[in-house]
């Protein structure tokens, strides 16, 4: 017998009666547990579920044991989210936000008391950032809410409750047992079309016919986070002095990354939340009253003071000076790639449409070096496709090391001395190959 076998600890664990998981937990008794610990609505959803198919892996990643997917609906204030003042709806969100996770972990602590292992992964931040700017989440809480029948997704790319509407955060729990019943999605969706979250958002990140420019909203109303981040921290970087640092950014901004840093990061809009008024505990002032509705939450919205961050040449930038002549625009740099597949992956986020306007091509990209890779990109009529392998004939294609290509995204490389250093081969059009660099501005 070794000194670990005598050791107390582990002799006073082999006497401990030993609790076995559960084949089964009945649904009602948790779904009671949840509640009980503070959340505002539950459903279930089984590890095996179609729905969850594209997060399996990784959710198995973070816990092996997952059997079940406890999702977590807590609720919101909304007048806070209505506020003008946003620093009375990040305090209201980060609020939510601390008790949501709190709930999951004090559901965890029961379960785990009971002898089920769970594993509760963040509402929100913080997140892996390893990781970024790939994915950064374990589990993808909007997804496995709908799949739970806690709602489903609106315009506005978030999920609408049936009951109280926009004015909720996600939470899930990843628990090593079945569950008697699952809920299923429900079979109408919360959102009205009322496209209010259309004209209220500052970048025109939604737009009217359902289409969603990711970047147009990751660039504004996340640009105290990650990539606005790094943005600031470059600007500082490359500020020749004091005084040329405070010509870049104004003091008020300055401030406000303060405020970040030191009491969570803070949303620039998350308008789309604020107007939108579906869910059966919202909905009654917009149906009595839409024109004071209107006056009430939607105008002083759009007519907010502000500084809106764009990336210049975007199809963001053009729609604030249309719509918001009293928001001040403030160009900044966008999302940077920092490997192939990033790069391949987030042209789908990055792309403007309404640049692309009047292109029809398509372009093979072949990568070599540290990061091979091959994959043809085609657009036509304001519409972006990204296939691995070259497929169909193209009008234009670009051979490139995988290092110089990243260096000339970010920067840090001239394309010209690529090209004439035969780092990067390009043949086809040129007008091609500029039209398709305004459909990705940085």
């Amino acid at each position: 017998m070794t000194k670990l076998d005598e050791h107390p600890s582990v002799v006073r664990h082999r006497e401990r009666p030993k609790r076995s998981v559960p084949g089964s937990l009945d649904a009602e008794w948790l779904r009671r547990l949840c509640l009980d610990a503070g959340a505002d609505d539950v459903g279930f959803v089984a590890i095996g579920r179609s729905e969850i198919d594209d997060q399996r892996d990784e959710i198995l990643g973070a816990f092996p044991e997952t059997r079940t997917l406890v999702s977590l609906v807590c609720r919101l204030n909304p007048e806070p989210i209505r506020s003008p003042a946003r620093s009375v709806a990040n305090q209201e969100f980060h609020a939510n936000y601390e008790h949501i996770n709190e709930v999951a972990r004090k559901v965890v602590t029961m379960l785990g008391e009971a002898g089920v292992p769970a594993l509760n992964p963040s509402s929100a931040f913080p997140m892996e950032m390893d990781r970024y700017p790939g994915r950064i989440w374990v589990v993808s809480h909007k997804p496995v809410a709908v799949a739970a029948g806690l709602g489903q997704v609106g315009v506005h790319r978030c999920v609408i409750h049936p009951v109280f509407g926009s004015f909720i955060n996600l939470g899930t729990i990843l628990v090593a047992a079945d569950v008697s019943a699952q809920a299923a999605p429900i079979d109408y969706n919360p959102c009205l079309e009322c496209k209010l979250c259309v004209a209220a958002c500052p970048v025109g990140a939604i737009g009217a016919d359902g289409h969603f420019d990711f970047s147009a909203c990751v660039t504004h109303n996340y640009r105290e986070f990650m990539s606005g981040f790094t943005d600031w921290v470059a600007t500082i970087a490359d500020s020749r002095d004091g005084d040329d640092y405070r010509r870049r950014v104004p003091a008020s901004e300055s401030a406000s990354m303060w405020q970040s840093l030191s009491f969570r990061a803070n949303y620039k809009a998350a308008y789309c939340v604020a107007v939108c008024p579906a869910g059966e505990d919202v909905i009654g002032p917009f149906l009595d009253d839409r024109k004071g509705f209107l006056e009430r939450v939607v105008d002083p919205l759009k007519a907010r003071e502000e500084p809106v961050y764009v990336v210049p040449g975007s199809d963001a930038e053009g729609h604030v000076a249309r719509r918001f002549p009293r928001k001040t625009i403030r160009r900044v740099r966008g999302m940077r790639s920092t490997s192939i597949r990033g790069f391949l992956f987030g042209m789908r986020l990055t792309f403007q449409r309404e640049a692309s306007r009047g292109l029809a091509a398509t372009y093979h990209f072949t990568f070599t070096g540290r990061e091979p890779a091959r994959a043809t990109v085609a657009i036509r009529d304001r519409t972006i496709t990204v296939r691995d392998g070259h497929v169909d004939e193209a009008q234009v294609r670009v051979e490139a090391d995988s290092e110089t290509w990243l260096g000339v995204l970010a920067g840090g490389r001239s394309l010209l001395w690529a090209i004439l250093r035969r780092k990067i081969r390009i043949r086809g059009p040129i007008r091609l190959l500029v039209a398709f660099g305004k459909c990705f501005p940085s």
